[in-house]
């Protein structure tokens, strides 16, 4: 036996993990291969597009080193509880039908930096996946880190599941050389990828309402299109959406006429719209226009997530 690991612990904690998974329907990966493309932003936002169309979400935080998703949603205060002795604990919940785990709940000083090596990182997902007690929930979104490192191999690793990834990237060149990697490490893990977010993607003048181009526009499009991935949609970059996630609010509920709030609305619809597609499809099909939401009647594959279709 190798020193230093508890098999029986780590069967026990894999058991944990699928009774609190088996109850959640899809469970989707953001990512995004370079930092500062607001891919948390595109996380809490589609989050609350699919609560406001009825769904029941989950937020998964992931970034370890700069968890901010309970920031953008105004719960930051929240309080992990347990009615268990601590063998399980229920998420935040940041509002109806909107839940949230993540290192900030436990973080007494939130200025203080996360210092950890690879195993504890991997440990620490782990043991948010065994402990989450979510309850039954439609959507599990789980956000992570730039890049393609310890965070997102522990999640497509311990959940085989895993429904697919959405890649957020800016329309500027430097950024889509990153998204790029992004796409082969899902179709190396042998993940679907559901599609391409560009992020960014122009600004709207806040006083003429003028969108500029100041990222460029149409270079997620594009480099969906060369990688043969599902393009879900352009979300243009409003100075009232970084206030709102400043000040923890929903900016769709805020302005739910804007550019911003109509793009996000739709990639929802979309990813609601299709049919799961799962990592049990040949891996010919990962990240192929035949995984998009919305191609799995007129797909070829025989795989499980064609039931109902």
């Amino acid at each position: 036996m190798a020193e230093g690991v508890d098999f029986a612990e780590r069967i026990a904690e894999d058991k944990a993990i699928r009774e609190h998974l088996d109850k959640i329907g899809r469970k989707i990966l953001i990512m995004s291969g370079k930092g500062g493309v607001g891919k948390t932003t595109v996380t809490v936002n589609l989050a609350n597009a699919l609560v406001d169309s009825g769904c029941t979400v989950g937020i998964l935080d992931t970034d370890l080193h700069g968890p901010n998703v309970a920031k953008m949603l105004g719960c930051e205060a929240g309080i992990l509880t347990t009615e268990d002795g601590g063998k399980s604990f229920y998420p935040v919940e940041a509002r109806p039908n909107l839940k949230v785990m993540s290192l900030a709940f436990a973080i007494p000083d939130r200025d203080s930096p996360i210092v950890w090596r690879g195993p504890m990182k991997i440990a620490a997902i782990r043991q948010f996946l065994a402990q989450a007690d979510w309850g039954v929930l439609d959507y599990l979104l789980i956000d992570s880190p730039p890049g393609t490192g310890d965070e997102q191999l522990t999640v497509c690793q311990t959940i085989p599941e895993l429904t697919g990834t959405i890649i957020v990237t800016t329309p500027q060149e430097v950024a889509i050389l990153d998204a790029r990697r992004s796409v082969n490490f899902s179709r190396k893990m042998g993940v679907a990828i559901l599609g391409v977010v560009e992020n960014m993607s122009g600004l709207i003048c806040p006083g003429c309402q003028t969108e500029i181009p100041i990222f460029g526009i149409g270079g997620g499009r594009k480099m969906a299109d060369q990688m043969s991935v599902p393009f879900l949609g352009r979300v243009p970059l409003e100075v009232p959406l970084m206030e709102a996630e400043d000040a923890g609010e929903s900016y769709l509920s805020k302005k739910p006429d804007s550019p911003s709030s109509k793009a996000i609305r739709d990639i929802a619809m979309l990813i609601n719209s299709g049919t799961a597609v799962s990592s049990h499809r040949p891996t010919d099909f990962a990240g192929t226009a035949s995984c998009a939401p919305s191609a799995c009647a007129s797909c070829s594959s025989d795989c499980p997530s064609k039931k109902g279709v």
